[in-house]
């Protein structure tokens, strides 16, 4: 079997970084709110569902964001790309039920298929590592 095409590389790395360190940026903003007020972007369906304030919801939000990071970028990033993606298309949902927002909702969709691309993507750099002689 032949070595995974540079191409292909460039772009599973570029994947990689972004999608693992993307997450933890965020998910460490989620106690500083630097980026964004991120409680704005919380749906009222959501803050009458969870049984905590919205800062203590996204403190958890942030804690999970960091993990599917750090997944992303360790030997997990099949795993960890596969959590992104579901994450981020959560994120949509609850933009979505905001009522506002539609234009993030796209975009989260968006990088939830770049999410995917990267599980695929490493899907195959797997499968090529483990038929190596």
């Amino acid at each position: 079997m032949t070595d995974f095409d540079d191409r292909l590389n460039a772009g599973w790395w570029a994947l990689r970084i972004g999608l693992g360190a993307g997450p933890i940026i965020t998910g460490i903003d989620k106690y500083f709110n630097k980026l964004t007020d991120w409680g704005m972007y919380l749906s009222p369906v959501v803050t009458k569902v969870v049984p905590v304030n919205a800062t203590t919801f996204m403190h958890a939000v942030g804690v999970i964001e960091i993990i599917a990071g750090v997944m992303v970028l360790s030997r997990w990033t099949r795993l960890g790309s596969y959590i992104v993606m579901l994450w981020l298309l959560g994120i949509a949902v609850n933009l979505l039920a905001t009522g506002m927002f539609y234009d993030l909702a796209m975009r989260d969709v968006e990088i939830a298929i770049g999410a995917f691309a990267l599980s695929q993507l490493t899907a195959v750099r797997e499968a090529q590592a483990t038929a190596r002689p």
